[in-house]
């Protein structure tokens, strides 16, 4: 396994560090720093900075306006931008729906979508899960039934993720009752603006507004935004899925994340030194560290066998579990450092807008982890993710 960067991608990291200094607004990354909550806008703007500097679509093949990057390049931008807390990258667009219309869409619809995903001038949001479900994505029953020249769309999407803000969401819809519930499903684009789609909040445990129900009565779908045939469905799905579970373990994210929590415990006063001389709390942060370590040569080693030429086995599995497990156990040890202050916490409301109690960071911190206990549930739940490794390593 060779750890050892180019030339090349050494001075292509000074790049992206340079215009990072240079480009990344301060008043984003103000906001990043102090956790508020993100604003639509901010977001767009920050994508469109990238896009400008063709760093955005960095996945997509040259020809469709992305960058053909070895695995190398792409590595070291996303980790950058991590270190550096830029905005998440809203992936719905330029990670999941572009890739899948220039894969298996028409011309038509490339030359339609391709443009204002790449430009973040047109929001996406996906439409898969639906209450009931569960896991078991393969059960969907939201129908489409073909008329004329639509499909007549009824269901609930639920846990839609940013659907209030979104112009289209890419649907899974059952087209035909089978035997089989893999078969029968189908892939869908859908106006958010068309007559009969409603969006409700849900308000999460954090108190934030991040996810949706979307109800579909009667929406009437061009036949033209099919992608791919009838009953393709479950095949594009499981290729979507592939590109959300990329990049879900955070390796650079939670360095910065635990970097930042050993230079606040240094500065907590307990007794005559500092919490990090509490040997409870200490060993807390060294068994995370261990972890992340071993989590990140795990990452290292997965790079080096795509950038040989091979393909990611169970180790975005492994990656996924763990990535997943430390940013719970980050944020658990945030909670535990500032103790009684963490009790009085703001939604994403008043964060910001109000005096804090305790330290300046103590406000967003609970939010922070009431948030991430969900991060082991999506994109693949763990429990799945290590049936995944069962199956593929242990045989069984």
């Amino acid at each position: 396994m060779d750890l050892v960067f180019s030339q090349e991608d050494l001075d292509f990291q000074e790049e992206i560090r340079s215009f990072l200094t240079s480009e990344y607004p301060l008043d984003i990354k103000e906001r990043q720093d102090n956790r508020l909550p993100f604003e639509p806008e901010d977001v767009i703007k920050w994508q469109k900075i990238l896009a400008k500097k063709g760093w955005f679509a960095i996945n997509w093949p040259k020809k469709n306006g992305g960058t053909d990057w070895s695995p190398t390049k792409k590595y070291i931008l996303q980790n950058e931008l991590a270190v550096a807390n830029t905005p998440i990258i809203i992936p719905f667009g330029v990670s999941m729906c572009g890739p899948v219309v220039y894969t298996f869409g028409t011309d038509t619809q490339k030359r339609q979508h391709l443009p204002g995903i790449l430009n973040s001038d047109v929001w996406w949001c996906q439409g898969y899960s639906e209450p009931g479900s569960g896991s078991d994505l393969a059960s969907l029953q939201t129908k489409a039934k073909l008329q004329g020249d639509n499909y007549i769309v009824n269901g609930t999407k639920s846990w839609t993720t940013l659907a209030q803000h979104a112009d289209w969401i890419f649907c899974l819809v059952r087209t035909e009752t089978t035997n089989i519930k893999q078969e029968g499903i189908s892939f869908l684009l859908l106006d958010m603006k068309s007559p009969g789609v409603e969006v409700k909040p849900i308000i999460t445990i954090d108190g934030s507004h991040e996810v949706n129900t979307v109800h579909f009565d009667n929406v009437k779908v061009p036949t033209e935004n099919l992608v791919g045939v009838e009953g393709q469905g479950w095949k594009i799905a499981k290729f979507l899925l592939r590109h959300e579970r990329t990049g879900i373990a955070g390796i650079a994210a939670l360095k910065r994340e635990l970097k930042r929590l050993k230079e606040i415990c240094a500065n907590v006063i307990l007794g005559e030194g500092s919490l990090l001389d509490d040997p409870s709390y200490r060993r807390k942060l060294e068994a995370a560290e261990i972890e992340l370590k071993a989590t990140e040569f795990t990452e290292l080693r997965t790079l080096s066998q795509i950038s040989s030429g091979g393909a990611p086995g169970p180790e975005s599995s492994i990656l996924k579990i763990k990535g997943t497990e430390l940013q719970q156990t980050i944020s658990e040890l945030f909670i535990e450092m500032l103790a009684y202050y963490s009790h009085p916490f703001f939604n994403e409301t008043e964060l910001g807008s109000n005096e804090a109690v305790g330290p300046d960071y103590a406000g967003a911190a609970m939010p922070h982890y009431l948030n991430f206990r969900k991060v082991s549930i999506y994109g693949g739940s763990n429990e799945i993710q290590r049936n995944v490794i069962a199956k593929a390593i242990l045989g069984l």
